[in-house]
């Protein structure tokens, strides 16, 4: 690049910032763009997820969870990772406090991605007291919270084991009419 070049990269790129906390989320379907989002700061005012008192689930007990009048067999797909991930975030060694912000707001991106199947790393930690742990349980709490999730449970070794969750939400209207057209169209 000659002295010209660099002066013009400099200017053009003078009023960009630097894209806030994007590395403890990994997508692995392109967001589309349909409608325009909630800024982070009115999705946080709306946050329900309670962060006082806290039970701590011990670290021998295995995260899991089923919503009444869900099967087992949708929750032992789940535990051995038989769906296939839609999205990640990555929880680890964030204060509660900005794991419980990107939790809500992840949560509320993927229902309206319509993502089903979700894999929230919180980290494991040598002891029942650790951050790690905390977290974990929180992590416990938070996500029985929500309507759309209809079963969690520990994640296979290749995706974090005990430091890891797999999170099946529930089927959005949409995807059902879809569902429905298409297994009509089978029928005919």
């Amino acid at each position: 690049m000659s002295l010209d070049d660099k002066d013009l990269f400099k200017d053009a790129m003078e009023d960009v910032t630097p894209l806030k906390d994007c590395a403890n989320i990994l997508w692995l379907k392109s967001p589309s763009t349909k409608s325009p989002r909630q800024t982070l700061e009115d999705q946080q005012l709306d946050n329900p997820l309670v962060s006082g008192f806290l039970t701590v689930v011990p670290l021998e007990t295995p995260l899991e969870y089923k919503a009444e009048g869900i099967q087992q067999g949708v929750l032992d797909k789940l535990r051995f990772g038989k769906y296939s991930l839609d999205a990640s975030l990555n929880l680890l060694r964030q204060p509660v406090e900005i794991c419980r912000q990107s939790l809500y707001s992840f949560m509320l991106t993927a229902q309206h991605e319509n993502f089903r199947n979700l894999l929230i790393i919180h980290g494991k930690g040598r002891n029942d007291d650790s951050h790690a742990n905390i977290v974990r349980s929180y992590l416990f709490r938070w996500l029985q919270q929500f309507e759309e999730v209809q079963a969690f449970c520990s994640a296979q070794p290749q995706h974090g084991g005990s430091g890891a969750c797999y999170v099946g939400l529930r089927k959005s209207e949409q995807a059902r009419l879809d569902n429905r057209e298409r297994h009509a169209k089978r029928s005919r």
